[in-house]
């Protein structure tokens, strides 16, 4: 990536989890549209791809392996419900850079989380917590964590626990223009998954929030 993301996993996690990829990409220079023009059947066209039956099914089956080791946290996986729901209303609608995130996450049956690439601290690191670290979610949410549980951590913090979510600090706003989107692995899903659904993040951004891919990156 030409902006040069500073990423590593630590011993820890590495330890723990040897084979379980993790994914980035990085779109600069992007306009965070509401429904830009053109969006809309663009949607719909992924939507068919997506609900097709084999398809549809690798997608589920992939989405309960992640419900399975959200549950081994003590943690209800969010990507079920929106699952359910993209399959019979479509993909939501909220704003260019959270609607790619949705689509990269429903298309590829991953966990994604969409960022502001400027509001970060420093290097980033993959890493497992402490029992009872803390980390500011959305809204102010506080969320903490239990030993082991996979974070992303920031120079100064916590950004995003894996089974509890982002935190505000690094969340897009309308002034987004470097978005960084995040995808986890987990035992039994494999790092092509999450290139296939980072690879739709990047794809949408470029055509509709004119940004440049720096790069989709598993490691």
């Amino acid at each position: 990536m030409s902006m040069s993301i500073r990423f590593s996993k630590s011993s820890k996690y590495k330890a723990r989890y040897p084979e379980v990829a993790f994914g980035m990409t990085l779109i600069s220079g992007c306009r965070n549209h509401f429904n830009p023009p053109g969006f809309d059947r663009y949607k719909r066209k992924r939507l068919r791809k997506m609900r097709k039956r084999e398809t549809l099914a690798e997608i589920t089956e992939r989405i309960e392996t992640y419900n399975r080791f959200f549950e081994s946290f003590g943690h209800e996986c969010p990507l079920p419900k929106h699952l359910k729901r993209t399959v019979h209303s479509g993909f939501p609608r909220y704003d260019l850079m959270v609607d790619a995130h949705f689509m990269a996450e429903m298309c590829a049956g991953i966990l994604v989380a969409v960022t502001d690439y400027d509001a970060f601290d420093g290097n980033l690191m993959l890493d497992l917590a402490e029992a009872g670290e803390i980390c500011h979610g959305m809204g102010q949410r506080e969320m903490k964590t239990g030993e082991g549980e996979i974070v992303f951590r920031d120079e100064k913090e916590i950004v995003c626990v894996l089974c509890q979510g982002a935190d505000e600090k690094t969340r897009v706003t309308e002034h987004t223009e470097n978005v960084l989107f995040y995808a986890y692995g987990i035992p039994g899903v494999d790092g092509r998954y999450l290139e296939e659904g980072l690879t739709v993040a990047a794809e949408t951004m470029s055509e509709f929030g004119g940004g440049t891919t720096e790069g989709v990156e598993i490691y």
